[in-house]
Order: C-alpha cells, then structure tokens, then sequence
C-alpha cells in the first residue's frame, strides 16, 4: 500500500469517526496522522454545519490545528469527564489491545482515555493485526538516569532504542520526557509486559493500550469498517 492508498483509508476512517460528535459533547482528540483527517472534518462541520462541541486534546500540535478551525479547546482538568476520545493507534489486535505512541503522545493519550466515557480508534487497515509488537513500543521515561533505564531493559531483552528526531537529538514530549523504543518483534502477554514497564523506576507511562477500547473504526478499500468488542 502506497502513501496515497494509506492517507485516503485515514481520511475515510476520520471522517466516520467524526460522525460520532454532536453537539454539546466534550470531546477527547487524539493525536496522529489519521487524527488530523478527523480534526480537518470537525473543522469543516464546525464552520459549515455551526457544530458546536468542547475539545480536549492529547497533544499541543492538535490543539493548534482544532483551535485553527475555530474549535473551543480546554485543558483537561477544566472538564470534569469526557464524553467520547477519538483516537488513532499504531497497532490494534482482536482481543482489542494496542499500541500507542508513535507520534510520543502516550502519557496525555492515556490520561485522557482514563477520563473519557467511551473511546474510539481510528486507523487504516494496515493496522489490525494478530498480535502486536511489530510496532515498537513507546515507553516514556524521565530525563533524570534515563540511561540507566535503558540499560534496565536491555538486561530484560527489550531491545530498546532511545528515540531521536532527525537532526539526531532526543525526542521530548509534552512533558519533556524522552521516549525509549523496545523493538521486540511480538508481545504475546502484554499485560505482563505492561506491569513490568509501569513498575520500573523512571518509567512515567508505556504505550500498551489494553482494555481500553471497545469500538475500532477501519479505514478500508470497500469503506470504513467498524469493529466492535463484545462485552464479556
């Protein structure tokens, strides 16, 4: 699949996510590439159609693009729930685990997950899998011993990298954190994984999604496709 094919199943996975906002809602806005396609439509109903809703975002780069639009942003703790988060994901599998961070939003991502009443991923079809870790895992560390971190995981087998931008610097979030990359090819007991990572010293937050999303909406060739899970 060429960039073309791959941005136009984004646009049509955004544009069916957008359909879930309506009026008066607060609304969780992930960040990423299929991301910006939803902001792009909730911009556009926002100025053609008099939408009228309150963002919360997961990242400043989208709330420059909603505010761009004209869309109302709020912080996070000026809300007292949200009622829907909208959100890509870098891998998702059957069992509704993902992965998250690829564009090193993971720590506001989760946060606002944790706060919203229903949440929604947006992604193309290139994305569902079998079972995740071909992506590599974001975990974002503190700045403070962060190679002392590093060098925690890769006595575990992790097979970390720490990310960098392209002129060869660390990459910072948000919250001037730095991201650690563990390429590991598969996860096959990520919830294992997970409670290793949050327990580590220096770890703020890892980018293992699970449990926490119940409705994927696919971008695909014959038209957004959505998945949901079924309650247990």
């Amino acid at each position: 699949m060429d960039k073309a094919q791959q941005d136009a199943l984004k646009k049509a996975a955004g544009i069916e996510g957008a359909k879930l906002v309506k009026d008066g809602m607060v609304v969780g806005l992930g960040t990423g590439s299929t991301v910006r396609f939803l902001v792009d439509e909730l911009g556009r109903r926002t100025q053609e159609e008099a939408l009228r809703f309150t963002g919360v975002t997961t990242s400043r780069r989208t709330a420059e693009q909603a505010e761009g639009y004209g869309i109302r942003i709020v912080d996070i703790d000026d809300v007292n729930d949200v009622d829907l988060t909208i959100d890509g994901a870098d891998e998702v599998d059957k069992n509704f685990n993902g992965i998250k961070g690829g564009g090193a939003a993971l720590l506001w991502e989760k946060i606002v997950n944790e706060a919203s009443h229903r949440n929604v991923w947006i992604v193309d079809e290139s994305k569902v899998v079998d079972t995740i870790g071909a992506f590599p895992l974001p975990v974002e560390v503190i700045p403070f011993g962060a190679k002392h971190v590093l060098k925690r995981l890769e006595d575990k087998g992790y097979k970390p990298v720490l990310r960098l931008d392209a002129e060869g610097r660390p990459v910072r979030t948000d919250e001037n954190n730095l991201i650690i990359d563990l390429h590991m090819g598969r996860i096959d007991q990520p919830k294992d994984l997970a409670e290793d990572l949050i327990n580590m010293v220096g770890v703020v937050e890892t980018g293992l999604f699970l449990g926490r999303v119940n409705t994927v909406i696919v971008g695909d060739p014959n038209g957004p496709r959505i998945l949901t899970k079924s309650e247990e």
